[in-house]
This record gives structure tokens, sequence and C-alpha cells, in this order.
């Protein structure tokens, strides 16, 4: 990854994943900027949601979601895996690459998965490089 590199990631999660604030690892080998979105459901992210944090330079962004038989409002998790899926072909369409989006079921407080989401973000970026939109 270039030196001057520092990727930011936008994580949208599910207050039923995450019951208090997102904390991942920063600093030191994981030099990058997190920003979060809380969400009542991951049904309730739109699709302008993400574009819009591709706008705001976005490098990366993450979508969290209940495990779908897990969801408290049964079809949240899908809701959302339909609208990153149309967003991952927006981005495709547009060349800003559709693997900048990702969406992962996360079983509630699911901390080490999370870090480990969050490093193949990383992984990713290293290939991908800045978002060209900014």
């Amino acid at each position: 990854m270039d030196q001057k590199f520092k990727p930011t990631i936008t994580v949208f999660y599910c207050i039923n994943t995450f019951f208090e604030e997102v904390s991942l690892p920063a600093g030191g080998e994981n030099n990058y900027e997190l920003q979060t979105v809380k969400l009542p459901c991951s049904g309730m992210v739109k699709d302008v949601f993400l574009l819009k944090a591709f706008e705001s330079g976005a490098d990366a962004v993450v979508v969290l979601v209940c495990p779908e038989e897990q969801c408290r409002y049964v079809q949240g998790s899908i809701r959302a895996r339909k609208r990153v899926k149309w967003v991952q072909d927006l981005l495709d369409e547009i060349g800003l690459s559709g693997r900048r989006l990702s969406i992962f079921n996360l079983s509630p407080g699911g901390r080490a998965s999370a870090t480990e989401i969050i490093r193949k973000t990383l992984a990713d970026l290293d290939e991908l490089g800045p978002n060209p939109a900014v």
C-alpha cells in the first residue's frame, strides 16, 4: 500500500449485531480511519447512504448484518443484501469496483469477526488503492 494512503472505511451496522459502539483496532499496522453508522436494523441501509459514503471519501464500505435466520425484523438482512448487491453492480458499471462494498453476516457481539473483516477490507484496499471518485 502507498505509504501516504491512509484508507477510510465506513461501517454500517445493525444495533442488534453490536450493542455498543463498534471499536476496532486503529493505528500501528492498522493505519486507517474508521467511520461507523449505527442502524436500528440493517434493512434500513439504503443505496443512497452507501453511495453517499463513497462520495464523502470512503475508500471502502462494509455492512455488518445479523445472520438471516436471526434478524429481529425477519427480512432486514435480506433487504440489506439486495441493496448492497445493487450498489456493487452500479459501482462496477461506473468503474469504481463493486469490491469496495461488502456485506457480512455477523453474530451478535462478533468483535473478533469484525476485526478480521476490517483486516480483509484493508488487504483488498492494498490492491484497489484510494477511492478514485474523490
